[in-house]
């Protein structure tokens, strides 16, 4: 009696050949976009990335870097986030003029990224903003001396604090770069300071509502 025909490994790969196949003419026929069904952004992010990292990329100072918040519609909008530039002009409902997050558009706010203070944290100065996670209680190194136990403790605090706030600001990087979340942007360059421009900025406390968040 003849044997029954097996299922092999080559069927399985003809099988998701003809899906592959299959796939990419509905997508073309549908949305014109072979394959991608017209969303592709991870794609596009990291292709514009890449032509912008091989072209030399944006190099921009923080004055140049304002004419870039949407309200000239014949430039891309721009924003960055701890000194590097990203693109989210396909993000203009929220980041040009009337925007929700327009505030963010044409500079580099990072520290209001980690306090949530939009307005008032609109700057890369990120000094001292890891003292929303440290305990009230733990005193400041302007507010006195302390003892060698509590300063071995604040010591450990603040390493815990600034590793909270790398994660901040890294979650935010990922989301502007195209690497999660799903949205269309893309890195395009860094921002051009001056070097000790730090230093030449005053010191800032916490907002009211990073002091309140405080643990």
């Amino acid at each position: 009696a003849p044997k029954a025909a097996g299922f092999g490994v080559v069927d399985i790969i003809r099988l998701l050949c003809g899906i592959a196949l299959l796939n990419g003419c509905l997508s073309f026929f549908v949305t014109g976009d072979t394959f991608f069904w017209g969303h592709r952004p991870w794609v596009e992010s990291r292709t514009r990335t890449l032509t912008n990292w091989w072209n030399g990329g944006v190099h921009l100072t923080d004055t140049q870097l304002a004419l870039y918040n949407g309200s000239d519609p014949k430039l891309p909008i721009y924003l960055a986030l701890n000194g590097t530039i990203y693109d989210v002009t396909k993000g203009s409902k929220f980041y040009g003029p009337g925007g929700m997050y327009h505030v963010f558009a044409g500079r580099d706010a990072a520290r209001g990224y980690v306090t949530g203070c939009f307005a008032e944290d609109a700057t890369p100065d990120l000094r001292g903003v890891e003292y929303m996670y440290v305990p009230k209680d733990i005193p400041r190194p302007e507010e006195g001396k302390v003892d060698a136990e509590m300063k071995k403790v604040r010591e450990q605090e603040l390493r815990a604090a600034r590793k909270l706030v790398k994660e901040v600001i890294d979650h935010w990087s990922g989301i502007f770069s195209g690497e999660k979340g799903g949205k269309p942007y893309f890195e395009v360059g860094k921002v051009v300071r001056e070097e000790g421009w730090l230093e030449k900025l005053p010191m800032r406390g916490l907002c009211a509502n990073a002091e309140r968040k405080r643990p």
